[in-house]
């Protein structure tokens, strides 16, 4: 599979490519679909462009983009989008009001909270996307976790921007992972990063995701001018790496 990240935290700063209202969204994602996308990951956002847990934030965000793809489609619940993890699970929570459901949502295990957070999200019928990033405890929390075996899948997000070292920094985490419970895996890389760490995924077989959420620049440097342009080299990328391992 190749997800396609849609946004992430970015903001309007970071260029009129990355969307950031739900019409905008939901355009960038039909077309990543149709540049081949598989499954789409998005960070609904206020009209002031911060990402929310907000049930009123999220239904329009969702339903744009359900008018527009039959893939599945997830939201974060970074706890940058709500710090306190008590009001984090309670947003979560108050997602039984939405009139549609994320298919997923990530959860990142290194978070306070991350556990409750889970099992909410399992106990409403979301799917959870274990989110372990490189340089924190995740694994370990992960390894150690009785949910572990009902993730949808896990999420290995590799936290090194480096060109050079995200290969090695990425064999470390899927080794700190092991089996994960034979949960399938998505690996993927950020900023400089994301292109060496897609590479690797399809020399290894796995998941992948790619999308301005993790890189701004195509494989040359150059500026990436959409979702679907990135999801289409991450494809001929993937294809590569695949053919020649």
């Amino acid at each position: 599979m190749i997800q396609v990240c849609l946004n992430g935290p970015r903001g309007a700063g970071d260029g009129a490519a990355v969307p950031l209202s739900p019409q905008a969204m939901a355009e960038s994602a039909a077309a990543a679909v149709a540049a081949g996308a598989t499954d789409i990951h998005v960070h609904p956002k206020t009209p002031c462009g911060q990402d929310s847990l907000s049930p009123r934030v999220l239904a329009p965000v969702l339903e744009a983009i359900r008018a527009r793809v039959s893939v599945p489609v997830g939201v974060t619940t970074g706890a940058w989008a709500e710090p306190d993890a008590a009001a984090r699970l309670a947003r979560v929570r108050s997602w039984s009001a939405l009139p549609l459901l994320p298919d997923h949502a990530s959860v990142n295990w290194h978070e306070e909270g991350a556990e409750e957070l889970a099992a909410a999200l399992i106990e409403r019928g979301v799917g959870v996307e274990a989110g372990i990033w490189s340089g924190t405890d995740g694994a370990a929390r992960f390894a150690a976790s009785p949910l572990g075996p009902r993730v949808l899948r896990v999420l290995a997000e590799v936290t090194d921007p480096s060109a050079e070292t995200a290969e090695e920094t990425a064999r470390a985490l899927l080794a700190d992972l092991g089996p994960a419970f034979g949960r399938p895996v998505l690996l993927h890389g950020e900023d400089g990063g994301a292109w060496p760490v897609l590479r690797l995924a399809g020399r290894l077989g796995l998941g992948t995701r790619i999308g301005l959420e993790d890189t701004l620049v195509l494989p040359d440097g150059e500026r990436a001018l959409s979702n679907a342009q990135l999801v289409a080299e991450g494809l001929f990328q993937y294809g590569s790496a695949q053919r020649s391992s």
